[in-house]
Parts: structure tokens; C-alpha cells; sequence
């Protein structure tokens, strides 16, 4: 208990140190982009003028796979997420990539939202995918050329949401205007509290009550942040927001900003999307270029953080340690974010899609969003449906609609599969024979022991062994781990090597050990992604025995489990 207490003192008095220093002068940012930021004396400088040890910022630095890991520096990288994966592309690419660079000078990413086309790659901070490839020389000795990616962005609603054209700003941002000047804050908070919109990050938590308990902690400082670290394999509808509208995301937190009194609103914008940085950059400008509170006692500022390479920077805490300069560690709850987030301050963390979605309530109507769904999960969502569909895209569609109408609109599959992973990571392996039971919310995916999560859908080709995707989700978690809590860190690496061995056939699995191993990483694990991928791993053992069976060791339980 003391050493927690130490650990919790020590966390407080780095977020203090980092206060001081404000929003625009962080160690993570000055490590993330700082030109000289790995030399021994930089570094020492900075440890000095942010007033913390030189190991606090050797411990932030070393965390971050592009700034210390061994991915930092490389050439060229190639996707290794898990729609690559089964697309089975992703070795052409790598094979290719070293006809004009050495093995040592080739990093992977995992992933670079490029699930609709597979093939991806990334080269002086750019992406590509698809038939890209093809014209790697062309792309190496011009410096960059623009990507020919393609896919489908469809909605089926009368009145597209997220999906709708943003033609005149100037005129989107009116809604703001107007509904200040009409509406208290409390009867703006209500509209959205009615309106049911739940958070579009996975977890599903009302809005309307996080963004009123942030509004209700009196002090003089607040945060906006938007979580836009997408890093679940096969999702990339935030990247679609942020590249295509990403005044939508704009505008939802500066009205986040004035309903909570929040004058400073930041964007973790992952580094893997640089096209999305450059589109919101520009949307900032057009904003400020408006003016638009020119005339009122708000005050309201952007900022955008770029991420390093964590995927457990898409954890809200670990996100807020990550902007402040820690280790970007998650951290226990309560308090909540709301309380004492970013610097300590109350903070409104939500993720883009929910942002984008305020407009539409504001200027629509909640009715009509409420409208859209089952009455618990509102308004619509976006869906992510990678390269094994025929019409790969982004699909806006209501919540509550059927998943196979989905999948028909979608022009149905481009190639024979045995599940779909839906959710991220950490979402459920669904059988293609389950897929009529399923509707698109939150409820039909959790009665059915699966989640809904990001909405990101990955197809499982009927050639890819279940059982090699079970240590590949392993291998994910125990890379990806921030260390914190030992259910998580030593869990998935006790489970990866269970695997491997029984793969290898040095060792069967033991099923008692297995299910033992899967409860205490879900049961005792701090966040999500240790307590999160057993799900689709319980999911694989109860629809694909049959195929898992080779490798589980018979015993009376492994028996009565397999009949479960």
C-alpha cells in the first residue's frame, strides 16, 4: 500500500510540474517531434527546464515505439494489423520493400486504417495501400506521391449524420451561434442528454450526463479532449471524419467547451494518420479565420497532440498521462476524467464520432436522433467494413439496423469467410452462422456475448487457422501491454507462449489452465485491453472446437468444456 501511495504522489507531482508548463510546451510533444530531442544533451536540457529527473523523460521516451522503440527512424513501414494479416498481403509488401531497403531499415505499424484496400505501407510519412504497391519506385524517388487509395462511403438514412457534405463552414458553424443565443446551457445539455447519444469510443456511456458532471466541478480551469487514437485494427472511421469532416469534430467540442466551460480543446491525433493531422490543422485555420467568438466572453483554442505509436494511448487515462508526459500508464478510477483529468483538471474526453455527431442534434433536432434506434442506443454509427467485402468502406447507417442488410448493401462478401471480427482487438469473433441474430447496438452485440465496440469489421478467410489467431491476438495484447497491471503484462504472455507451444506441439493446451488464465486477465486486469481479448479468444473455443480441439489436451474438464 505505501508503494501505491508513492506511485500515486509521484503521478500528481509530475502532472503539477506539467501544468506549469501548459498545453504548448509538453515533454511528450517536444520528444515527439523535436528534431534533436534523442541527443543526451537535449535531453538533460529538457529534464532541467521541465524541472524532472532525467529518467522521467528516458522513462516517457522509451515507452513510445517511434521515438526509443524499435520501430523509431525506420524507412519504411509495413502494416501489420489484422485485416492485413488475413488478407494474406502484407508479405508481397514486405518483399517488395526490401528490393530498395535493407531488412534492419523496415519497421511494421500496426495499423495504418488502410483495412478497405489491405496492402499498406507507409513511406516518409505517408500512407498507401492497394495497387500502390505497384509503384514503389515511383513513390521512393519522387519523395511522395499521392496515394490512389479507394473506398466506399454509403449511408442509407433519409438524412445522413456523419456522412453529410460540409459546404459552406461559415454557415455550419451558425448552428453554434444560434442555439447559444436561443438555449441556456442547461437546456443545451438536456438536448443532448435526450437525444441518447452515447459514446462512440466502445464504451457507450451517455454524453449528455458525462459532459453535465464536468460542468458541475466549479473551478477555473477545464479541458476538452478528443480521443482520435484509433488503433483497433480494421477501424477507420475516425480517420475518415478527421480527413473528410473534420469541422463535425471541430465543432462538437467547442460546444463541449462553452456547455462544460472549457476554453482550451486538444486532439490526440494518432501518428500513423498524417493525412488526418494535415486536414484538421487546416480546419483549425478555417475556423479561427471565422471569428466566431469575437463578440462573446468565450474564449476557445485548438491544439493538436500527435501520438508516438501506443496503441494503449486509445485508454482515456493513459491518453491523459501521454499529453501531460508520463508514461502514458493507466491509471485507477475514480476519479474520472470529468473530476480530475488533463493537469488534474476536470476534462471531457470523448472520442471523434461522438463529437461529429452535436451539430446534427443541435440544428436537427434530438427528436430525430432519438428517433434512429432501439431507445438505448440512438442516432447512427458509423461502420468500418474491410478488404473482404465487395464494397469496402464506410457505412453510415441507424442504429438497431439488421447486420446482414448491412453486409447485402455492402455488395456482400469478396471471398469465402468463417467469422467476422467486430469491435477492434478486443471485440468478439462472430460466426458467420451467428451474423442474422446480430443488430448494430450496443445491446444485440453484448446479449450475444459479443461488442459492438468501434463498429470496425474484419473478415476471417476460412484458410486462416483459428488457432494461430488466437496467439496472434496474444502477441498484440503482450506488445502493446503498457506493464502496469501483471493480469495483463504477464497474462498475455503466459497465453501467447501457451499457444505457441501447442502450435509447435511441444505442449497441448491445458483447457482449465486456458479458462483460468482468460478469467483472471477479465476479472483483474485495469483497462480494456487486458480485461478485453479474452472475450474474442472464449469466442473462437466456443464456436471453432472442432478446429481448436487437435490442440487441447483431453482431460474430464477440457471434455466438459468443449460441450459448454
Amino acid at each position: 500500500m505505501a508503494i501505491i501511495a508513492i506511485g500515486g504522489r509521484m503521478s500528481k507531482n509530475l502532472t503539477a510540474l506539467a501544468k506549469r508548463q501548459g498545453i504548448d510546451h509538453t515533454l511528450f510533444q517536444e520528444l515527439a517531434i523535436g528534431e534533436d530531442s534523442k541527443s543526451k544533451a537535449q535531453r538533460k536540457a529538457l529534464a532541467k527546464e521541465l524541472l524532472i529527473g532525467e529518467a522521467i523523460v528516458h522513462g516517457t521516451a522509451s515507452f513510445y515505439d517511434f521515438i526509443d522503440g524499435n520501430n523509431a527512424n525506420k524507412k519504411a513501414y509495413v502494416c501489420n494489423g489484422s485485416s492485413c494479416l488475413c488478407a494474406e498481403t502484407q508479405t508481397d509488401v514486405f518483399t517488395k520493400l526490401q528490393a530498395h531497403y535493407q531488412a534492419e531499415d523496415i519497421g511494421h505499424v500496426t495499423c495504418l486504417g488502410r483495412c478497405a484496400e489491405n496492402s499498406a505501407f507507409q513511406i516518409n510519412k505517408e500512407n498507401y495501400s492497394g495497387s500502390d504497391i505497384e509503384n514503389l519506385a515511383e513513390i521512393i524517388n519522387v519523395g511522395s506521391i499521392k496515394s490512389s487509395e479507394h473506398y466506399y462511403v454509403e449511408s442509407n438514412l433519409a438524412q445522413p449524420i456523419l456522412t453529410a457534405e460540409i459546404n459552406d463552414v461559415a454557415k455550419y458553424y451558425q448552428v453554434f451561434t444560434q442555439a447559444t443565443a436561443q438555449y441556456s446551457v442547461d437546456e443545451l445539455l438536456q438536448k443532448i442528454t435526450d437525444s441518447g447519444l452515447r459514446g462512440r469510443g466502445g464504451a457507450g456511456f451517455p454524453t449528455g450526463f458525462k459532459w453535465r458532471s464536468c460542468r458541475d466541478v466549479v473551478v477555473d480551469e477545464k479541458y476538452i479532449v478528443c480521443n482520435a487514437d484509433e488503433g483497433d485494427a480494421g477501424a477507420f472511421s475516425d480517420r475518415y471524419l478527421l480527413e473528410q469532416r473534420p469541422h463535425s469534430v471541430l465543432f462538437g467540442m467547442l460546444m463541449a467547451g462553452y456547455l462544460s466551460g472549457a476554453e482550451t480543446g486538444v486532439l490526440y491525433i494518432r501518428d500513423e494518420y498524417p493525412q488526418a493531422i494535415r486536414a484538421t490543422e487546416q480546419a483549425i485555420i478555417e475556423f479561427e479565420a471565422l471569428d466566431l467568438l469575437k463578440d462573446t466572453d468565450f474564449n476557445y483554442s485548438f491544439k493538436i497532440i500527435r501520438g508516438a505509436g501506443a496503441y494503449i494511448c486509445g485508454e482515456e487515462t493513459a491518453l491523459l498521462r501521454s499529453i501531460e508526459g508520463q508514461r502514458p500508464l493507466v491509471s485507477v478510477r475514480p476519479p474520472f476524467p470529468t473530476q480530475s483529468g488533463l493537469f488534474g483538471c476536470p476534462t471531457i474526453l470523448n472520442n471523434v464520432e461522438t463529437f461529429a455527431s452535436i451539430n446534427f442534434i443541435l440544428s436537427v433536432g434530438e427528436d430525430k436522433y432519438l428517433a434512429l434506434g432501439n431507445g438505448k442506443s440512438t442516432g447512427s454509427k458509423l461502420v468500418s467494413l474491410d478488404g473482404s467485402f465487395n464494397k469496402p468502406g464506410i457505412y453510415e447507417v441507424a442504429m438497431g439496423m439488421p447486420l446482414a442488410e448491412l453486409f447485402t448493401m455492402a455488395g456482400g462478401f469478396s471471398k469465402p469467410l468463417k467469422a467476422l471480427h467486430i469491435g477492434g482487438p478486443l471485440g468478439g469473433v462472430v460466426p458467420i452462422s451467428v451474423v442474422e441474430k446480430l443488430t448494430i447496438d450496443f445491446e444485440s452485440f453484448a446479449e450475444n456475448g459479443f461488442l459492438l465496440g468501434h463498429a470496425s469489421v474484419i473478415g476471417l478467410p476460412e484458410s486462416l487457422s483459428m488457432i494461430d489467431y488466437i496467439e496472434h491476438l496474444f502477441e498484440f495484447t503482450a506488445a502493446e501491454s503498457c506493464g502496469k497491471c501483471y493480469p495483463c503484462k504477464l497474462g498475455s504472455v503466459r497465453g501467447q507462449e501457451m499457444v505457441q507451444d501447442a502450435i509447435a506441439g511441444k505442449q497441448l493446451l491445458d483447457r482449465e489452465l486456458l479458462d483460468d488464465l482468460l478469467e483472471t486477465m477479465q476479472l483483474g486486469s485495469l483497462c480494456a485491453l487486458g480485461g478485453g481479448v479474452p472475450l474474442p479468444i472464449q469466442n473462437i473455443l466456443q464456436y471453432f472446437t472442432d478446429e481448436i480441439r487437435p490442440f487441447i489436451k483431453v482431460t474430464a474438464a477440457s471434455e466438459e468444456s468443449s460441450h459448454v
